[in-house]
């Protein structure tokens, strides 16, 4: 909706924008004046005129390059003063993914958004429902010698992420749980004993958690996404292998929501169902 402003406020709202964003850059009119190519009586009276008076786009346009603030922002069309190459650079950016439990970056964004809902598609299993040996058997072909240091300090991570005061959503797709039950594909040759241990975890913090701790098992054959955390309303962020892709602009952030949403709605199997279904898997593993 386009909030309609009357000429002359616009006109004031222009003079003290251009005003601020001068001292911000401790620029003065004359030197503003010769950067733009005007005379400097021209922005003495844009700046001094208590009418309706707006200059020209050419001018607008002008003096927020020389000011390096965005035309919309100085005629009082938007509210962030930054130019549209900023803005784009802002709103995505794209983050190292180290190979660890819990890198810094991560953390970083779960304490920014302590008291939203975070929503989760891990790249396999959440890191933070693991066993000590699952993240051993991992974890310690790319950490070596630093793994227990590692563990322990994924530990304390996950720890303070639980007792936060964020809800958490994770979304798994059923054909991940049931490779690890069947020790298929990526999870080829962890032991019976590991994998029941793994699936009674994610069965009892459910049941313990829940509902600030939310499991949906959906059937990637249907609805696919790529690993992806919503962290409140603040920023998606994309897991590329190497990298994360950063989300912060408000369009984006609220369509990966909706994504994540979909697969809520997509779900396989019920809330009510979930300890059933990891019955299933852990009674299937006692039976190979």
């Amino acid at each position: 909706m386009v909030i309609k402003i009357d000429k002359r406020e616009r006109a004031q709202l222009f003079r003290d924008r251009l005003q601020a964003a001068m001292s911000a850059v401790q620029m003065s009119q004359s030197a503003l004046a010769r950067q733009v190519g005007v005379d400097r009586s021209t922005l003495s009276q844009l700046l001094k005129d208590k009418g309706a008076r707006l200059p020209n786009a050419q001018l607008v346009a002008e003096v927020a390059a020389g000011l390096g603030v965005s035309a919309d922002w100085l005629l009082g069309l938007s509210d962030r003063p930054e130019q549209a190459a900023d803005l784009v650079a802002t709103a995505i950016s794209m983050t190292e993914a180290p190979r660890a439990m819990v890198d810094d970056q991560i953390f970083a964004w779960h304490q920014e958004a302590a008291g939203y809902k975070i929503r989760h598609v891990p790249a396999g299993l959440p890191d933070m429902l693991k066993t000590e040996d699952m993240l051993r058997w991992e974890y310690a072909p790319s950490l070596g010698k630093t793994i227990d240091q590692a563990i322990g300090a994924s530990r304390d991570r996950l720890n303070w992420m639980r007792g936060a005061r964020s809800d958490y959503e994770i979304a798994i797709p059923m054909a991940e749980l049931e490779a690890f039950a069947g020790a298929t594909g990526y999870y080829a040759g962890i032991s019976p004993a590991l994998r029941q241990t793994q699936l009674l975890q994610l069965r009892d913090l459910h049941a313990q958690l829940y509902p600030s701790l939310r499991l949906h098992i959906f059937d990637k054959r249907q609805l696919f996404s790529a690993p992806v955390t919503v962290f409140g309303p603040l920023l998606a962020v994309i897991y590329i292998g190497q990298n994360y892709l950063v989300f912060r602009d408000t369009d984006r952030v609220v369509a990966i929501t909706q994504h994540f949403d979909a697969l809520v709605r997509a779900a396989a199997i019920g809330q009510r169902e979930l300890a059933a279904y990891f019955d299933g898997l852990i009674a299937e593993i006692s039976g190979n």
